[in-house]
């Protein structure tokens, strides 16, 4: 009998597989590759949100549990994947000037915001009101880490690449049987795929698409992340990442004019260089309202668990999430109230009127 059967192997998988695994815990992953948030993502980590000047949630815990994640993998995989650089906020008044200064001097962001304006110039960039920094920032290349750890998971045959059929799981009184596959506890990280689960489909998980582009620019002597409406992330060789749309309707994975004219705009609010578009793409995050993970046990199946809703911020969240989760199940520690979905009971209990799933009793 497995440890773990973990359905999906994106941030949120890998992440909960490498916490198991560092505990000597045996694990499967299941995935179809049917959800590409993860690969396509920004890979963005920043502590900072930066429209509104506030503390991400938690953000002090998620980068000392990421950086010894990040760390491990890479050591385990003989591969970088995690690039510390620092993102610039460029200002376009006195009084977003003004604005930074104020929130570097509160005591949950002063880690965080340098007080020190930036007045460096940049080739391809018009910056009147020069830049703020913001500290302990970077970026994880998401597509090669999956890329890499999917071949260590195939390699070390603890991945089967098929789709998950939750009609096929039968419980035991030590866990579940998943066709020939026996497991203490299974653990549903399959982001945006959530809503075809019927065990965890009462939580308000909503999609987010965000597209964005791979951009050649060789007059853009940028060597550092810039963030305004869109980021601008060098990848070296004149090549840029620039990102994201937020679409709240559209929920396919396909990238769309309407985005690709949004980006444009956006771009063109920023660089003065002339660029071409490499790459366009697009993904649908797996994010909530209240802008908080969805963590837990179900309530009547205690070897189900769900680590989901990672939202924008998968690179930081998901190590620290899965740590939470893992901890919880295997050594009770109560969850966070602001992640933990029993904060959606009332969702839940209007399931038992409806189609909520008992499973089979084997």
């Amino acid at each position: 009998m497995l440890d773990y059967l973990i359905v999906g192997s994106g941030l949120a998988g890998i992440s909960f597989a490498e916490v198991a695994l560092k505990n000597n815990k045996t694990i499967l992953l299941i995935d179809d590759k049917s959800q590409h948030s993860s690969r396509v993502a920004g890979g963005l980590y920043n502590p900072v949100i930066l429209k509104r000047f506030s503390e991400v949630w938690n953000s002090q815990e998620q980068l000392v549990l990421m950086n010894d994640f990040y760390n491990r993998v890479e050591d385990k995989l003989k591969q970088k994947f995690n690039y510390k650089m620092p993102i610039l906020r460029k200002f376009f008044s006195i009084e977003e000037q003004n604005n930074w200064f104020a929130a570097s001097d509160k005591i949950n962001l002063a880690p965080f915001l340098s007080c020190k304006l930036i007045t460096r110039k940049f080739n391809g960039i018009e910056s009147p009101y020069d830049y703020g920094e913001v500290l302990h920032t970077g970026y994880v290349d998401t597509a090669l880490l999956l890329e890499h750890y999917h071949k260590y998971l195939l390699e070390n045959n603890l991945l089967l690449e098929e789709s998950f059929d939750s009609s096929n799981i039968e419980f035991l009184d030590s866990g579940i049987q998943y066709k020939n596959i026996q497991a203490r506890h299974i653990i549903f990280a399959e982001g945006f795929g959530m809503h075809k689960n019927p065990f965890f489909n009462y939580l308000p998980l909503d999609g987010t698409k965000g597209e964005l582009f791979i951009i050649k620019a060789p007059d853009l002597n940028l060597d550092l992340i810039v963030n305004t409406s869109v980021f601008i992330l060098p990848l070296g060789e004149n090549l840029f990442k620039v990102g994201a749309t937020y679409n709240w309707f559209d929920k396919t994975d396909a990238p769309t004019e309407e985005g690709k004219q949004e980006l444009l705009e956006k771009i063109k609010e920023i660089i003065t260089c002339d660029f071409e578009i490499v790459k366009h793409f697009g993904g649908v995050r797996p994010t909530v309202a209240d802008r908080r993970p969805l963590l837990g046990t179900h309530e009547v199946h205690k070897s189900l668990h769900i680590l989901n809703g990672l939202g924008t911020r998968g690179v930081m969240l998901g190590p620290a999430m899965a740590q939470a989760l893992y901890d919880h199940i295997e050594n009770h520690v109560p969850l966070d109230k602001e992640a933990d979905i029993k904060r959606f009971h009332k969702r839940y209990l209007r399931t038992l009127t409806s189609d909520q799933p008992s499973g089979r009793k084997k």
